[in-house]
């Protein structure tokens, strides 16, 4: 995306495009592609297998003269690339669901029940995993076809197991989200959340924001991250609303692509954007979508979470935190304002919420993910 260009080389980096070259723009037209039942297949097998092509073809001239790459989950082409050019490679993993451990299993956005059969073990999940795998076979064959006309074994599935580098993979989220497991990749290394704040502007507080937290008692914010607020229906009206209802200061993050909602005063607030390391440790609450790098960073405030998951990785993360006794969880097509008020009045008013948040919050606070990061690089180096 051309989008990211600005941001990339004002981080002293060279910008080179991969594909698929969609826009924010696109993305925010596609509201599909964080819906809970089909989402995932949307991006997957719509977007990013159908451009695995163009995107070998971006990745390969990229790395010519290069001594390493390094990938996020879904750049399915990179594994073509590294057989073909014999380059050093490091994938990454940002949230436990990705991993597919059956000693810790995740919960999938098109079945949260699963959450329920934790208990059943690592025997039941393989074999679930095994049947969940041979389902989605067929999003494949694209993919297959183009590794046997590079000359490549076909039989290579970059969704569930062969994503992960025999290089370093690092997991980059924290224990407190998941600790290591016996069926994690053999070169895995966590390093804990690796946080970033900065955007085209300088990553700094609005100064109408600084000015309302400091007039009053800590806000609850409501923030759907960079993705689910492109389609937030009505979350932010029926938050306002939830806020009037509680009597309680608050901050609307509706992102760039949205509108203020209606109903905001001077104690219910609205702006595109914040950076959360600076917001959220003056918080009372956070609600939020439960994409993995906003539950990180409130991980890292150590305030409590009123979880509203919409796709992907988001139910898993919200069920996680749940089960440490930082937040509850609202379903996407139950959130109102009256099951909202309800909620954030249940974790303001019991203090384990507030308890929990703080003890983990110092763990998180405690690893230093980007220095571990580059370390295991420098090491592979």
């Amino acid at each position: 995306m051309d989008f990211y260009r600005e941001k990339i080389e004002a981080l002293g980096f060279e910008y080179a495009r991969m594909a698929p070259h969609l826009s924010p723009d696109d993305i925010a037209n596609m509201p599909e592609l964080v819906d809970a039942r089909k989402g995932t297949e949307r991006i997957l097998r719509g977007i990013i297998i159908a451009g695995v092509p163009e995107m070998y073809d971006d990745l390969l001239a990229a790395v010519e003269g290069s001594d390493i790459l390094v990938t996020g989950e879904i750049i399915y082409a990179a594994k073509s690339v590294v057989e073909k050019t014999g380059i050093k490679w490091v994938t990454t993993t940002l949230a436990p669901i990705s991993l597919f451990s059956t000693y810790d299993p995740p919960v999938p956005p098109t079945a949260i029940w699963f959450e329920k059969l934790r208990f059943l073990g690592p025997a039941f999940h393989r074999l679930l995993f095994g049947a969940i795998r041979m389902s989605m076979r067929h999003w494949l064959d694209e993919y297959r076809d183009f590794r046997r006309k590079l000359g490549l074994d076909p039989d290579d599935d970059p969704i569930f197991y062969g994503k992960f580098s025999r290089d370093l993979h690092l997991i980059m989220f924290s224990r407190v989200l998941g600790a290591p497991q016996p069926d994690w990749p053999a070169h895995a290394v966590q390093t804990g959340f690796c946080f970033y704040d900065g955007q085209s502007d300088t990553g700094q507080m609005p100064d109408e924001l600084s000015a309302f937290l400091d007039a009053g008692e800590p806000p609850i914010v409501f923030t759907l991250g960079s993705a689910a607020v492109m389609d937030p229906r009505d979350f932010f009206t029926e938050s306002v609303k939830a806020a009037t209802m509680l009597k309680r200061r608050a901050v609307l993050l509706y992102g760039a692509f949205g509108e203020p909602p209606a109903g905001l005063t001077d104690d219910i607030v609205g702006f595109e954007y914040a950076p959360y390391s600076l917001l959220f440790p003056r918080t009372a609450c956070v609600v939020h979508q439960a994409g993995v790098g906003t539950t990180g960073q409130v991980l890292r405030a150590g305030v409590p979470h009123l979880i509203v998951p919409f796709a992907h990785d988001q139910p898993d993360n919200a069920a996680r935190c749940r089960r440490i006794g930082v937040g509850e969880i609202i379903p996407r097509n139950s959130y109102n304002a009256p099951s909202a008020e309800s909620s954030i009045a249940r974790i303001l008013s019991d203090e384990r919420y507030s308890s929990n948040a703080a003890k983990y919050g110092e763990i998180v606070r405690s690893e230093r993910g980007v220095d571990a990061a580059v370390d295991e690089i420098e090491k592979l180096l």
